[in-house]
């Protein structure tokens, strides 16, 4: 899930993920009409499968473009959150597909109908050569995006790897049910996928901390500074999964002139810079100060984080 962005070769990045989008595309279509044709649930589910890659690819490709605007006035952290949605959309659809293949595959199970094991095996022999060549040019990349992919596109290697023994089985022995089972498993480990690439997008969207970074310990090194008195408002959240925000009021000890602040002020700086952190901003309290957001506090003092 973390996509980070640092392309050495933008374009070539860029243009594999189209390729393989393309390839997707095309042969996701060719899937769904062949799934009928041989009467396969799990060529469909297959097709599920890849469309849901497809999608993944389209909105990665069009979405990594995107993200690397630069901010503006109104997205003022630029667009890195758009690959997000992307995975959210991306996540939905494939849940949506999931659900139907399922209901289809017990339908198949109670009410069993021959597949075409011929047409099944010279599907699958396609669908490894694609996807094979597919993922091939993709594992090349670099970026976070096109590893994610990569490991896709393998899945379905995999997948068709399966559909493959499933015809060959089906081709010597009568055995109908062997297709919505393995429809089934295929559908199985679709979801298990999607629910877990869900929970981190909504963990990211929700601001939750992100899990390469521990509040707790640059809380503590910060507080081991002999000018920082304690700590409040501390905020880590990421915009992506890759870049990180990070915010904090620090009070400060007494402080005598202002190179003993401005010393204390680039020691904590260089802390925060060795933790990946995109962006950080901090309020500094002198003991004499009130932290400004006090009576907000109160205001909302049943919200109040623990100071």
């Amino acid at each position: 899930m973390a996509h980070s962005h640092h392309h050495h070769d933008h374009t070539h990045g860029s243009s594999n993920l189209k390729l393989a989008f393309f390839l997707n595309l095309g042969f996701t279509i060719l899937e769904l009409i062949g799934g009928f044709y041989v009467n396969s649930v799990a060529i469909l589910s297959d097709a599920i499968h890849d469309l849901g890659d497809s999608l993944s690819l389209g909105l990665a490709w069009i979405l990594d473009k995107k993200s690397k605007q630069k901010a503006n006035d109104n997205f003022s952290f630029g667009y890195g959150r758009f690959s997000l949605l992307g995975a959210l959309i991306n996540g939905l659809v494939l849940i949506v597909g999931s659900v139907f293949v399922v209901r289809e595959a017990i339908q198949r199970l109670l009410e069993p109908e021959p597949s075409d094991a011929t047409g099944m095996i010279l599907f699958a022999i396609v669908g490894v050569a694609v996807n094979g060549y597919a993922a091939w040019k993709v594992s090349h990349g670099a970026s976070q995006n096109e590893k994610v992919i990569s490991w896709h596109l393998i899945e379905d290697v995999l997948g068709w790897v399966a559909v493959l023994i499933a015809g060959v089985l089906l081709y010597f022995f009568d055995i109908p049910w062997i297709d919505p089972v393995l429809s089934l498993a295929i559908a199985v480990f679709i979801l298990w996928n999607v629910f877990r690439n869900l929970k981190d997008t909504l963990y990211i969207f929700l601001q939750a901390v992100p899990a390469d970074i521990s509040l707790e310990k640059i809380k503590s090194d910060i507080l081991s500074q002999p000018k920082v008195d304690s700590l409040h408002h501390v905020h880590i959240w990421s915009l992506e999964g890759a870049n990180h925000v990070f915010t904090a009021h620090i009070r400060l000890k007494e402080i005598h002139d202002l190179a003993e602040l401005t010393a204390t002020k680039s020691t904590v700086q260089k802390i925060l810079k060795s933790y990946p952190l995109g962006h950080f901003t901090i309020e500094w309290e002198l003991p004499t100060e009130e932290c400004a957001l006090k009576d907000l506090e109160h205001q909302h003092s049943e919200h109040t984080h623990s100071h």
